[in-house]
């Protein structure tokens, strides 16, 4: 049986011995513990050593825990501020009421009745109590004290080394402990030491240890593919503030001010505003009767305090749409990649941050069918070789598409939104060739991409995940 130097030596050190700690044995053999724990592996893998594992737990009271320990926990202090009965009021006066309230209706110590707070008897000292005075991980309130997160529980692992029976023999057959050489020097070459070297035995059926080398994050990785192909395509990237106002991010895109996307419940509204921009009072016009359009607008009167409210941006189209308004000469052909922010209920398919890619294309003659056929090169490119598209509808686009895109297993997924800029739109801003948009959320795509089920799996400090995630081509239809 082939054994290494460290085996070899460990298994000396263990002969006529019963069990031994690591400690011990690296003491003895000039190492340290951690060594002799992965050598006394190798021995068990081979039947001369047994090593056991011993876990100890322990508790431990969090910080927080500490100063209850010693003040109380907060519903025995609130308990024992007032008499039989307080007013809510002055009962959430206290510092400690906002936790305290909840424990003491939940202990049963106190009833609310019309305002009033009362207490309903004697208040014994509970189970958690006693865990916060003597912490024993086997006591019977500890697990509540954990779920409050006063203690916490720790483990401690030790190990012990001994012998068996197989390497009482194999070290009392003799074993050769001359110098072993795991790789070749020049010296050892050069003057032909190597003949007579003891050279280290390999196994090749021995798998290595797997290497994981630095790799940009999938989902980053996909990121920048897009933005290669754009970029390819022609394209400009743009950028902007996270922060917008309701003008660009809505009045612009010649969204009505009553549209329901603007209520509280789907847009994050920040506590500030926002000056609008020299042409506010044509897209005031457009919004309210068509302005020098041959749109009759949306009626109603249009509010430019409503349009100063600043917002996280809920799309990427307010980049674009002003974007144009600063550059109204054709020809002009722009993206941009960013993160947008909505509402949302978290869930596996929902986030209420996510990120958007949205284009742009605006050059004399450009015409419905120039979209489609961007679109449909866009798509092939990022690994869909099935593009199809139906009829959709969008307040800032006419007439307007949704693109999909043939995925196996899944059937047509749509992938996003098309269409011409409404002249609603271009007027006010000076712009008088047509405009091509899309928007496209890269989230959805990731996760087809990515054979994913869950969303927040792209946000995760998942090392594993991002481990075995294999590299995708610069060319994602490489990757597919």
């Amino acid at each position: 049986m082939d054994l290494t130097q460290n085996e070899k030596k460990l298994l000396l050190a263990l002969q006529g011995r019963k069990t031994v700690s690591p400690e011990e044995l690296a003491a003895a053999l000039g190492t340290t513990a951690d060594a002799v724990i992965q050598h006394a592996h190798l021995l068990a893998g081979k039947g001369l050593a047994d090593i056991m594992r011993t876990v100890t737990e322990h508790v431990r009271l969090t910080e927080e825990g500490e100063r209850y320990a010693t003040d109380g926990l907060p519903e025995r202090q609130v308990y024992d501020s007032f008499e039989s009965t307080i007013t809510m009021k002055d009962l959430q006066a206290h510092p400690l009421a906002r936790i305290a309230i909840g424990w003491m209706r939940k202990k049963g110590w106190v009833a609310m009745n019309r305002g009033m707070v009362e207490k309903t008897g004697d208040a014994p000292e509970g189970d958690d109590e006693r865990a916060l005075i003597r912490p024993e991980p086997d006591s019977p309130g500890m697990d509540d004290l954990i779920k409050r997160g006063l203690s916490e529980k720790e483990e401690e692992v030790s190990y012990t080394i001994r012998i068996t029976t197989s390497g009482e023999e194999a070290a009392a057959a003799g074993l050769d402990l001359s110098e072993e050489f795991g790789r070749l020097t020049r010296e050892m070459i050069t003057t032909g030491a190597w003949e007579t070297a003891k050279l280290r035995r390999y196994s090749l059926t021995t798998l290595p240890r797997r290497m994981y080398p630095g790799k940009v994050h999938p989902y980053q990785r996909l990121l920048d593919e897009m933005r290669g192909i754009l970029l390819d395509m022609g394209f400009t990237e743009i950028y902007g503030d996270i922060v917008q106002s309701s003008f660009w991010n809505f009045d612009a895109l010649f969204q009505p001010q009553d549209h329901p996307a603007r209520e509280m419940q789907d847009t994050f509204f920040l506590d500030r505003t926002q000056p609008v921009p020299e042409c506010w009072n044509r897209v005031r016009d457009s919004h309210e009767h068509g302005g020098d359009t041959s749109s009759t607008g949306w009626g109603g009167i249009w509010s430019r305090e409503k349009a100063e409210q600043c917002v996280l941006r809920t799309h990427t189209t307010c980049l674009t749409i002003k974007y144009l308004a600063e550059h109204p000469e054709p020809p002009k052909k722009a993206f941009s990649i960013g993160r947008v922010y909505r509402r949302e209920a978290i869930d596996p398919t929902h986030l209420p941050e996510f990120e958007q890619l949205e284009g742009v294309v605006m050059d004399r003659g450009v015409t419905f069918r120039h979209l489609l056929g961007i679109l449909r090169e866009f798509y092939v490119k990022t690994g869909f070789e099935e593009v199809r598209f139906r009829p959709g509808y969008f307040p800032y686009t006419e007439p307007s598409v949704e693109p999909e895109v043939w995925v196996d297993g899944l059937g047509w997924v749509e992938l996003g939104g098309a269409g011409v800029f409404r002249e609603e739109v271009t007027a006010p801003m000076g712009i008088t060739e047509p405009v091509l948009a899309w928007g496209l959320g890269v989230s959805r795509l990731a996760m087809l991409k990515m054979d994913l089920k869950d969303l927040r799996q792209l946000y995760r400090s998942d090392v594993e995940w991002v481990r075995n995630e294999p590299v995708i081509g610069r060319r994602m239809k490489e990757g597919v």
